[in-house]
């Protein structure tokens, strides 16, 4: 009985100083713990607050860092799901944390106003259009799919894998210079947009180069910065 009464006491105890609620009301829960001790959960979440504007921020309700199945099933170390980030406790520096949490904040802001977003299909065009050239280069260079997969906007599990093991993104890396802002942008429109949104917000006060490259995904990440999403 006093072992368990030791142990339930030590748990609540870690509980206490893991979990927290921030300022906004943001509840970051710990499935796990984190493996690096020597992240500042805390200061990365409030930076994040810091950078991402409040209304944008009202879809995210908790996050929650841990291991999950998911991560190994889709190749991934964070996902967006219901309210709540889920981010893998597997952080080597704050900087990587920060970026986790910004990349999947866009993928919540793109669940609630998706309709605002891509109703023009300006972004989708733009998309298409570099991965149009993206094949013509691949090509060149002795990397061949079906061009099927380059015209396909939504996620394609083929198509990732196409990019992740027959090319690799060190070679896609180069590949995709002055084209994608990252190897990952080409995976699909919501990635194009995530990782857009992750430039933006991660370097607000450099984005000549952001709007230069993706000037139609760049003009909405501005309205979407600057007024009301629901007026986008």
């Amino acid at each position: 009985m006093l072992k368990e009464y030791i142990q339930q006491s030590q748990k609540k105890i870690e509980e206490q100083i893991s979990n927290f609620y921030t300022s906004t009301g943001i509840h970051v829960y710990f499935k796990d713990q984190l493996l690096n001790n020597s992240v500042d959960v805390e200061k990365v979440v409030s930076r994040l607050e810091s950078l991402i504007p409040a209304q944008l921020l009202n879809e995210i309700e908790m996050i929650i860092i841990g291991h999950f199945d998911e991560f190994e099933e889709r190749n991934i170390n964070a996902f967006y799901k219901d309210g709540a980030l889920h981010i893998t406790n597997l952080q080597m520096h704050e900087d990587d944390l920060l970026e986790d949490m910004v990349h999947e904040t866009a993928h919540a802001v793109e669940t609630a106003y998706g309709q605002e977003i891509y109703a023009d299909a300006k972004i989708k065009d733009e998309f298409l259009m570099k991965r149009e050239h993206l094949y013509n280069l691949l090509w060149a260079a002795g990397y061949k799919a079906p061009k099927r997969l380059f015209m396909d906007p939504e996620y394609d599990y083929e198509f990732d894998e196409f990019l992740l093991k027959d090319i690799g993104y060190d070679k896609l890396s180069s590949i995709v210079s002055g084209l994608f802002i990252s190897p990952y942008a080409p995976t699909s429109l919501r990635e194009y947009f995530a990782t857009g949104f992750t430039e933006f917000y991660l370097n607000p006060n450099e984005h000549t180069f952001l709007k230069q490259l993706t000037p139609a995904l760049y003009n909405k990440l501005e309205k979407i910065n600057n007024v009301d999403p629901l007026d986008i």
